[in-house]
């Protein structure tokens, strides 16, 4: 029987995706669910509720990921979405990460630092020379991520309720674009 070429096999791909689509409001749905459960899990010791997700979608919208200040990123094998990445500007010169989530099944494969890449080179082309981030201490292999690939720990740059560490990177290519 002859193998499969690496021809035959699907790429993986990092584009652009408008907020509001499906196959976005998918993947963020999912992302609130994954860190809503951890978290009741973690305090309460139970799974968070529809409800509760609903309300978190509201009180986080993605209206700040839409160009021209901002752009939802999401990762696919084939044609199947894996995982989502935003990047937004804070100022003319930091972005800020936000709802970085790779489904379960995909996980362990590369895919955050793909996404996190895309998403260091689109604040780049939008003009960042620093990318900013928060996230929950409890999101082990997100704050391992982080360090692993050159984020430092900084003071917290907001209050939300749920940031408990703050990371920032230097984007490297930055200052590089030429202001038009």
């Amino acid at each position: 029987m002859a193998a499969m070429s690496d021809a035959a096999a699907p790429s993986w791909t990092v584009t652009a995706e408008p907020p509001a689509s499906p196959v976005a409001l998918a993947l963020l749905r999912e992302y609130y669910t994954d860190v809503a459960d951890r978290y009741y899990v973690l305090h309460e010791g139970r799974r968070s509720t529809p409800r509760e997700i609903d309300e978190g979608v509201a009180e986080y919208p993605s209206d700040a990921l839409l160009p021209p200040h901002g752009v939802l990123l999401v990762a696919r094998h084939g044609d199947e979405p894996a995982g989502c990445a935003g990047v937004r500007l804070l100022d003319a010169r930091t972005a800020e990460l936000k709802q970085v989530f790779v489904r379960p099944a995909r996980r362990g494969r590369g895919v955050a630092g793909r996404l996190l890449a895309a998403a260091e080179s689109t604040a780049v082309r939008l003009g960042a020379e620093r990318i900013r981030l928060d996230t929950r201490l409890d999101l082990t292999e997100a704050v391992a991520l982080y360090r692993r690939r050159g984020y430092v720990e900084i003071a917290p740059y907001h209050d939300d309720r749920y940031a408990e560490i703050f990371f920032q990177k230097r984007l490297v290519g930055a200052g590089a674009r030429a202001d038009g």
